[in-house]
Order: structure tokens, then sequence, then C-alpha cells
């Protein structure tokens, strides 16, 4: 029987499609509810006790014990920094606050904001990983953020957990991410809607076909501020110290990793209706661009082959 396993998340759900009995339904939830505990822990912003939290706090300078997730995924956002030339930088939790994002909750901060703006960040150079000791050491003053890259970290976590139990065949997700292995109980692949870009409702705009794949979606739709007249995006700038200012409402990017996914989607949010495409298509990522002109929405396709 086809069921619908989930739980709260990240504050969002988890949810993981399946085919299994009562029995193994029961016993999975309680896995895949444990193991996205463990990623939240240790990769949370929001939770002042989380091992995010310890580094963040931890003087620059001094070495900070990091565990397995965290470690994993501070090793593969410094990579995509470097990959991107910091159009990528997990050092943008004191920006994201400033203009009231993330555990700011919309209080945005004008004299922190005019702090920031100009002022580009490079965490891949300023953050030290010391893999063998397991360390993390600060060099300059900064706050981790790790919102653009560990939801698609903890659907990867969601997989592994499912295939270490046996199962071949899921779709799991985590606040629209998604990653699908195997087919459906009838052989077909999975089907996952792309949605469209309507803050005032959810509603799908197209669907496909995803198998032995991620997906991973950035958008300006869902999460901004409002300061006067001006609607501002939560996805971050790392070069300019402000946020991504242009055309694109959203970004959808398929990968084998849905931690991959999700940061460069990121990326090509931050890039642009113009850049975005070119650089995606430059470094072999298959992407939809959804961008905004004059109330209409156009779409941008790269890395497909026609059908």
């Amino acid at each position: 029987m086809l069921r619908t396993l989930s739980g709260p998340a990240m504050g969002s759900r988890w949810t993981a499609r399946l085919d299994c009995e009562a029995d193994l339904a029961a016993e999975l939830t309680e896995a895949c509810a444990a193991a996205v505990e463990r990623v939240e822990s240790q990769c949370s912003n929001w939770r002042t006790d989380s091992d995010l939290s310890r580094v963040n706090a931890a003087p620059v300078g001094d070495w900070v014990p990091v565990p397995a997730h965290l470690m994993r995924v501070l090793t593969k956002a410094l990579d995509i920094g470097r990959a991107s030339d910091g159009l990528f930088d997990i050092a943008v939790g004191a920006l994201v606050g400033a203009w009231g994002f993330g555990p700011a909750e919309g209080r945005a901060d004008p004299a922190a904001i005019a702090a920031h703006l100009g002022k580009p960040l490079r965490s891949f150079d300023t953050l030290d990983l010391d893999h063998s000791r397991q360390l993390a050491r600060k060099r300059v003053p900064m706050t981790l953020d790790l919102s653009g890259i560990a939801k698609g970290y903890g659907v990867d976590v969601l997989m592994q957990t499912l295939r270490d139990r046996g199962v071949t065949d899921s779709l799991c997700g985590l606040d629209g991410e998604l990653s699908a292995q195997g087919q459906r109980p009838d052989g077909r692949p999975w089907a996952v809607a792309l949605e469209e870009p309507d803050s005032t409702r959810r509603s799908g705009r197209s669907l496909f076909e995803l198998s032995d794949r991620a997906i991973a979606t950035s958008g300006s739709y869902r999460h901004f501020v409002t300061l006067g007249h001006l609607r501002v995006s939560h996805t971050m700038n790392p070069r300019t110290g402000g946020p991504a200012v242009n055309a694109l409402v959203s970004v959808s990017v398929l990968h084998d990793t849905c931690m991959e996914a999700d940061a460069w989607a990121t990326v090509l949010m931050v890039l642009g209706e113009a850049a975005g495409p070119d650089f995606a298509r430059a470094h072999g990522l298959q992407a939809i661009f959804l961008s905004e002109a004059q109330g209409e929405i156009r779409e941008t396709l790269t890395g497909f082959v026609p059908a």
C-alpha cells in the first residue's frame, strides 16, 4: 500500500512516500523523524543549542568540535562557495538578520543593513575545517546560516535512512525540496509538481516525472519582508551585502543530491534571469528559471534534452 509518512522538521514538515505495510510504516516514521532531528539539532540557526549555534558563538580563532552531519554540510557549502566564486556563502547569517529574515522574524535593522552593504563575504577563505579532528575555526567574525543547503541535506538523509532499511523506491521531501529513488508501485517514475510562483495561494504550474534524482527550488514569492513600498526577498547576494534584486521569482535545480540542488538553486537565484541561465549551461546544471516581467511569467530551461 502506498503511504505517506511525515513529521515536523525545520519549521516545516518532512515527508516520505513509499509502498509498505502499517507495521513497517510506524518503524520507518520513527527512524526518519530521528534522522531529521539529528540534522536539525546540528545545522539549525534557529536553535540556540544547535551545534551550528555553538560554532557561531565561539570566539574567532577557537577550534570547535563539529559532528558528522554539520561537517558534511559545511564542507559542501565551502566547496560550492569556491566553485561559484562567492555567489553561495554561508556567512550570511548577520546579513539575513539585518534584513529581518531568519530568527530576526521581520525586524529589519537599518544600521546593520548599512554596515553590510558593499562588503562581500568569502567564508570559503576564512572558515577552516579540520576533517581529521572534526573541528571548525572562524578566522574572522562571522555568523553562519545554512538555510540555503541544510534542508536539501535533510532530504538526502531521509533517503539514506530508507535505503539503510531496504527501501529502494520512495519519494522524500522537506519544505518543497524533493528526492526520488526507484519507481512508484505501478512501475512509473514519481510525479513531482513545479509550483506556480504565487504568494497568495499554492497551486501546481507543471508536472514532471522524477526517478533517482533530486530537485530543489529557490524563490522570492514565499519568504520576503516589506520595507516601506519595497518587497525584499530572503535570498542574499554575498558579493553586494544585500538582497538579490532581479526579475527571477523561482529557480529549480535537478541534481544527483538534494543538498547540491538546494545550494545551486540559491546561486542561480542570486545571478538573476540574464546571467543565471548562462552560468547553468556553463556548469552543466539542469535548471528551470521562472522570471516575471509586466505581470507575465517567462520560463527558461537549461540542461534538458528536447522531447
